[in-house]
């Protein structure tokens, strides 16, 4: 069995996925644009905490392409990132150790700039530039 990245359990993976998506349906600007997506809340957060067991505790049970799926939603515009992060960061800070919370929201930033570039840089600034 592979160790996880930080020390977090599947229960508290689950925590914070609900907590989090709480405050996104309850959001001014992001909570309008899942609405728009998503139709059982349990079952897309099942998912997403799938996503994260695999991140982090490497369970290999999520099966998709985050990518694929929010360039399909076709409505995931520059300046939504920031705040989808800050909400996942208070979430973590609320719910976990301090340095779980850290390398998990460490975790959540390198995906959502993976994420950006895909979705919103690589469609208006062209390739990366490595000079």
């Amino acid at each position: 069995m592979i160790e996880s990245r930080f020390p977090v359990t599947a229960a508290q993976i689950d925590a914070v996925v609900a907590a989090f998506y709480a405050r996104i349906r309850m959001h001014p600007v992001l909570g309008p644009v899942f609405a728009s997506h998503v139709t059982d809340w349990p079952e897309h957060e099942a998912k997403i905490a799938a996503f994260w067991r695999n991140a982090i505790m490497f369970e290999r049970q999520y099966d998709g392409n985050p990518m694929m799926v929010h360039k399909q939603a076709g409505n995931v515009r520059p300046g939504m990132f920031e705040p989808w992060l800050a909400l996942f960061d208070e979430v973590l800070a609320q719910s976990l150790p301090e340095a779980s919370a850290a390398a998990w929201s460490a975790l959540a930033h390198r995906i959502g700039a993976g994420l950006r570039y895909g979705l919103v840089d690589s469609a208006t600034d062209g390739p990366p530039r490595l000079v």
